[in-house]
């Protein structure tokens, strides 16, 4: 593809690696194209962000496709990812450290599963307190990373799909489709507290974005070599 091409509007499937912000990957093809195609300037953006510990599927879109951003972002979402039960994190994932540990013995693999219809349909999630969501101007990750203390109204979101596709206590593996906007930490904390313990967030893979796949995607190394043959990528 040419310039015309990328400014002509583009949508470009990525598989976001761990520990990447999404604005890193966005940056990075920003660089990569405007270095191989001479560009001075060329409009840029993703449909969705995935916490740096997240890894999978992210729609860049470019040039005029950036009109379509709102409307990617509409579409509902599937993930897959790892519960650990028995303890919880401020964050609701491992960015930071377990504060509080409870009991399993009483989880089988019955209630496990009787306990994920209470998350289907339309469900009220209050959103992790490490989130970008802004309370009075300021995000709620400064918020929580400065102690303070912050009440933070719930939202109505959507759980399509909710199946557990492995049970190895403490470790539950399940799939997810979801809503715009369902914080799939807040899930796993919820999912813990409704089986009378708690649990955390320990991996995340989004999989698809409507009908767009992950298995479709490549990697930010292989986009930057595509775009940038003759000099060697750096990540």
């Amino acid at each position: 593809m040419n310039a015309d091409d990328f400014q002509n509007g583009q949508i470009l499937l990525l598989d976001k690696p761990l520990n990447w912000t999404s604005f890193q990957v966005v940056n990075k093809m920003k660089w990569a194209l405007k270095t191989k195609l001479d560009l001075k300037k060329i409009k840029i953006g993703h449909a969705g962000t995935l916490d740096p510990l997240a890894t999978g599927l992210l729609l860049v879109c470019t040039g005029k496709f950036t009109k379509r951003i709102t409307e990617l972002q509409g579409q509902a979402k599937e993930y897959t990812g790892t519960f650990f039960i028995g303890a919880t994190t401020p964050s609701y994932d491992l960015e930071t450290e377990i504060d509080a540990n409870f009991p399993i013995s009483h989880i089988d693999p019955e209630l496990i599963q009787e306990t994920t219809k209470q998350f289907l349909g339309e469900i009220d999630q209050k959103p992790p307190i490490y989130s970008a969501i802004k309370k009075d101007g300021v995000r709620l990750y400064e918020h929580a990373r400065a102690g303070e203390t912050i009440e933070i109204a719930s939202r109505k979101t959507s759980i399509h799909e909710f199946e557990i596709t492995r049970i190895e206590l403490p470790e539950i593996d399940f799939r997810v489709i979801c809503s715009k906007g369902t914080y799939i930490r807040s899930l796993a904390f919820d999912f813990g507290k409704a089986l009378n313990s708690g649990a955390h967030l320990t991996a995340l893979r989004r999989t698809k974005i409507g009908d767009y796949a992950v298995s479709d995607a490549i990697d930010v190394a292989t986009f930057e070599n595509s775009i940038l043959p003759n000099q060697e990528a750096s990540l």
